[in-house]
């Protein structure tokens, strides 16, 4: 969802200069000052920003060093792929970007199989990839999905592209989930399914819980129940529909749709460093997992839409206003298809990939913020104080609640930063630029690591503390600096960032605030959550959280 050598990055401290290792992402025996270099090379020569802190206009000897001379781990990609397998990188890549870092320092470069790429983790570094980015920012392109759409035939969602017709498709989209008013539009919704989730929980802890009547608590593992409300909330926004997924039997369909997504995301990060095709022509087993998966996934989508055309016809021809009975918000899909300015085909690539995308991504990040609320009870009850401040004031209305309580906001940023759903940002800079003294050509992919980055001594005080108020707009005053707006990149950054970010965070938010009114967390466990990746950053285990009526 990064060596420090004389040819890289200078450290300066009282004592001198000096090579420091494990300094990024641990805790040092002495604090350094990385001075970076971020700007642009035009025939050779560096331009940009005049020379200052976090700045070093030229290397030890006066010249940018070359792409060639930065630290990496290991030169022939297929030696790394077989390393990756046998050492189980894979599962363990966010740990492994770790501590490369810790041993190289702040830049490193990285060959596994047929994927080459650069890795940053310095705010500052992350800055100047964001102004190299221009009118059409480049990602990386999972071709693993890319793929799956040319062999099924499907046009591809704004996800998968690039170039002019990534930003057409982009701002068509914008309109009906990244501006305010469509938030206004689809909060309702999503505050709608927060409460209904709240009532069949506390419905539960009644009936199955211990203690006096009222007041009865309840452990378990409520990952299946988060996974539905993902589900059900996303559902709800996109295709303007309930699946009543909190009935005491959710449908077989909405089961399989679970287990798809999270196969498909399973089965990504291995193939992203192995050609797709020649894995398809082999008949090789992870290949047919993998579009297997994302068959159910077109298969789910494909249902859904078909049913909201036939709503959105039939209320047009009763002649409804919004294309909708009574004016209702006829969600994502219908909105879309009202308007008519994308194709069928690109708003089913575009929905599906949007529905793909909302349920593990929420699903597990609120796994995470039980259980460290869960652990922090002091912040916990912070929380809790200024969401039932918020909520009285503000009658109801979701927008002015979530308004009223900036904790609740810090409370997923904070989340997001020690477990980042995806770990890596990516860009492929239109222009050569310069990090960390080094050259980096046009259309290189650059990863900001986001893993390591949200949990480095170099940007974050005391980062391993779950600490809401550390977003708080004063505190963040004190974090001024080159780069210090790049510290909190889960949703990405720019004009390419997470086109479901203000769906997400609202659904985050709303569902802590409700379960915040009525229950009180805590863990039968507090030791730290071990951590996989597959696609997504997750828990080895999810943790159990005690839900105690208040």
């Amino acid at each position: 969802m990064r060596s420090m050598s004389i040819q890289g990055t200078v450290c300066v401290r009282a004592q001198g200069t000096c090579r420091s290792r494990n300094m990024l992402c641990g805790v040092a025996s002495q604090r350094a000052l990385c001075m970076t270099a971020a700007r642009t090379v035009v025939d050779g020569k560096v331009e940009g920003r005049k020379e200052g802190t976090g700045v070093r206009k030229k290397g030890v000897d006066g010249r940018v060093r070359s792409f060639e001379e930065i630290p990496h781990t290991g030169r022939n990609g297929w030696v790394n792929l077989v390393k990756f397998w046998r050492e189980d990188r894979f599962r363990l890549l966010h740990k492994h970007m770790e501590n490369t870092f810790n041993t190289l320092g702040p830049i490193y470069r990285e060959h596994v199989g047929s994927l080459s790429n650069v890795n940053i983790i310095l705010p500052s570094d992350i800055s100047e990839l964001y102004r190299s980015e221009g009118l059409h920012p480049r990602r990386m392109i999972l071709q693993p999905w890319a793929t799956h759409r040319e062999i099924r035939q499907h046009s591809k969602g704004i996800f998968l592209k690039n170039g002019e017709e990534w930003r057409a498709d982009r701002l068509l989209l914008n309109k009906e989930v990244m501006m305010s008013a469509a938030v206004k539009r689809f909060l309702p919704l999503l505050d709608e399914v927060s409460r209904d989730f709240s009532r069949m929980l506390r419905d539960r802890v009644e009936r199955e819980g211990r203690g006096e009547e009222g007041r009865r608590s309840l452990t378990i593992d409520p990952s299946p129940d988060l996974f539905r409300f993902a589900l059900e909330a996303s559902g709800h926004v996109l295709y303007g529909e309930r699946m009543g997924l909190f009935s005491s039997s959710p449908s077989l369909e909405s089961q399989k749709f679970i287990w798809a997504v999270e196969r498909m995301l399973a089965t990504t990060t291995p193939l992203l460093y192995l050609p797709p095709r020649l894995l398809l022509r082999i008949g090789a087993p992870l290949w047919t997992q993998h579009a297997t998966a994302w068959d159910h996934i077109f298969s789910h989508a494909e249902a859904r839409i078909q049913r909201g055309y036939q709503r959105l016809s039939s209320s047009q021809g009763r002649g409804s206003e919004d294309g909708a009975a009574g004016g209702q918000y006829p969600g994502v899909l219908g909105q879309l298809m009202e308007k008519g300015q994308l194709s069928l085909d690109l708003i089913k690539a575009n929905i599906t990939e949007l529905m793909a995308g909302g349920v593990d991504t929420t699903a597990v990040p609120l796994q995470f913020a039980l259980f460290e609320l869960g652990r922090n009870p002091e912040v916990q009850e912070s929380v809790r104080q200024q969401v039932r401040a918020s909520w009285a004031q503000a009658g109801g209305d979701p927008h002015k609640a979530l308004q009223g309580a900036p904790l609740l906001k810090g409370t997923i940023k904070e989340i997001l930063r020690l477990y980042p759903v995806g770990i890596t940002v990516q860009r492929c800079p239109n222009r050569d630029i310069v990090l960390q003294n080094y050259h980096i050509p046009a259309g290189t992919i650059v990863q900001a690591c986001l893993y390591p980055l949200g949990r480095s001594v170099e940007v974050f005080e005391d980062p391993q503390r779950f600490d809401p108020g550390r977003w708080h707009s004063r505190r963040e005053e004190d974090q001024k600096g080159e780069g210090s707006t790049f510290r909190s990149l889960a949703f990405g950054f720019g004009a390419r960032q997470c086109i479901g970010r203000r769906i997400a965070e609202n659904e985050l938010q709303l569902f802590l605030m409700h379960i915040l009114l009525s229950f009180h967390l805590s863990v039968p466990s507090s030791e730290d959550i071990k951590t996989k990746y597959t696609i997504i950053l997750q828990p080895e285990t999810p943790p159990r959280i005690t839900f105690s009526k208040l």
